[in-house]
């Protein structure tokens, strides 16, 4: 016989640690709380939902499919942020999403949130100027994608994702920078809309020409990347 592990209890007060404004704690207290397993799909795109997600514990990933199997993640969401909010027009959902790491989630739906905006109309404007950082975000992707090749982008992520290496033996060497932990090939080539072969090609030349040394879960920026690969 095969026994479920069991569900972690809900806090006694699981909108506390979460990092987010007293606004939106306060419509998270109006949820459904629900714990949700890791693997689970929350929203399928093209679906009609009206349905607010916020995130109190765990992981949720934004994405797209082709019909080639290929992904492409849009945003990747922790405690204090919420997905959903581009269906609440009563139009079709946007993307897919899935629950990366065990979530539980204040989950919100339409008329709640019509009764709190109406108590609480400021937080029109928190929730317009998220789904507009989104909009840019997605644009600054999009362009992304336009101008430059996989290497530029993979280029201009490990960058952002870097800071100063903590094990470096040279603090003051600004070269060497260290995202970690690292995302895997599969997560990088989600994130920059190509292959998962086109990473691991254009990483294995990186860690030749001695720009990058990968370790478990852990990508070291020796040297400032080349401009151009």
């Amino acid at each position: 016989m095969i026994v479920s592990p069991p569900r972690r209890p809900i806090p006694a007060d699981p909108f506390a640690a979460a990092p987010m404004s007293p606004l939106l704690r306060a419509l998270a207290r109006r949820g459904e709380l629900r714990r949700i397993r890791r693997g689970v799909q929350l929203i399928t795109e093209d679906d009609i939902g009206d349905t607010l997600y916020i995130v109190l514990e765990g992981r949720l990933r934004a994405y797209a499919a082709g019909n080639d199997g290929r992904e492409v993640t849009y945003g990747e969401y922790g405690p204090g942020e919420y997905v959903g909010e581009m269906g609440l027009d009563g139009g079709k959902r946007s993307a897919h999403v899935e629950v990366q790491q065990p979530a539980l989630c204040a989950v919100v739906v339409r008329p709640t949130l019509e009764a709190f905006l109406a108590e609480q109309p400021q937080f029109a404007f928190e929730l317009l100027a998220k789904v507009i950082r989104r909009a840019r975000a997605a644009t600054m992707g999009l362009k992304q994608i336009a101008l430059n090749d996989v290497y530029g982008r993979l280029k201009a992520m490990l960058e952002t994702l870097s800071v100063a290496d903590p094990l470096s033996d040279s603090p003051g060497d600004t070269a060497c920078r260290v995202a970690a932990p690292a995302l895997s090939h599969l997560e990088i080539s989600q994130r920059l809309g190509c292959s998962r072969e086109m990473i691991s090609r254009v990483m294995k030349d990186l860690e030749r020409g001695g720009f990058v040394e990968v370790g478990r879960r852990r990508i070291v920026l020796l040297k400032a990347l080349p401009a151009k690969w």
